[in-house]
């Protein structure tokens, strides 16, 4: 059989390159996007395409652009993302629509795009990241919990629409890795006369620190391969440091008022 055709939206760093990079190894015809390629002139892990996941048009040419090149599209990896942060109350409303523009409707016009093809093809995987934060609403990162925690609920609806179809449709959710995403995170700027000002620079401060030691991305890499092998994949597939795997369960059994003491210690709250 033919290598597996992979398009990974966001692929030109972070976990978006980890996963494009290590699929590359093991024989997959990967490929990435980014917004403007020409802006990564020597990037050779694998094919880069020009994708914005915010506009249906930009989606359907890249798909297209990968149709045409291989005759099929095997699995879908919705990566691509922005990270947020803000009270929610000072959070400007341009920057919640971006994020979720970016974060859940991105995906959404992804799977509209592909779909069609899959059906064709009576097979199709596609991963959605969502993250660890999106099961749980952090403090000032409410938009970013919200936009994730979205898109894992709306894949747990799609997947179980397109079971006929030969279709396998899952999510993986990330802990914290040590990328990129705290550079290119949205901040909601830290006012002089804010009520908030003291403790969203302590939060901001403790996710800065959490993200610059976390894990290797290859760790997610490694998680989506073996997604990959699997005939009937779950449909939550959370990766990344023990305790943070390991609070999701205490959410699920915890009473919601002593899990949210356990968070506002942790942020110093």
């Amino acid at each position: 059989m033919d290598s597996k055709v992979v398009l990974i939206t966001g692929g030109s760093s972070g976990i978006g390159k980890a996963i494009g990079t290590f699929l590359t190894e093991k024989g997959y015809k990967v490929y990435g996007t980014a917004r403007d390629v020409q802006k990564y002139p020597d990037f050779t892990a694998f094919k880069l395409i020009d994708l914005d996941v915010r506009d249906d048009a930009s989606a359907q040419l890249a798909v297209e652009r990968v149709l045409e090149r291989e005759g099929r599209l095997d699995i879908l990896i919705n990566n691509a993302g922005v990270g947020i942060t803000g009270p929610v109350e000072e959070t400007s409303q341009d920057a919640i629509e971006n994020v979720f523009n970016i974060n859940l409707y991105g995906p959404v016009r992804m799977m509209k795009t592909v779909l069609p093809q899959m059906r064709e093809q009576n097979s199709g995987l596609i991963i959605n990241i969502t993250s660890i934060a999106g099961f749980m609403g952090l403090p000032y990162r409410g938009f970013y919990s919200a936009s994730k925690g979205a898109l894992g609920i709306l894949t747990e609806s799609i997947r179980m629409e397109t079971k006929g179809f030969g279709i396998k449709i899952t999510n993986v959710a990330p802990g914290d890795f040590a990328t990129n995403i705290a550079a290119g995170r949205y901040h909601s700027p830290l006012l002089e006369d804010s009520p908030y000002k003291e403790p969203y620079s302590s939060a901001l401060t403790s996710m800065d620190d959490h993200v610059d030691s976390g894990g290797n991305p290859i760790d997610v890499a490694k998680k989506i391969y073996g997604i990959i092998q699997q005939n009937h994949p779950k449909v939550h597939n959370p990766v990344g440091a023990f305790l943070q795997k390991f609070s999701l369960r205490l959410k699920r059994i915890l009473p919601d008022k002593v899990y949210e003491k356990m968070l506002l210690n942790h942020y110093k709250l």
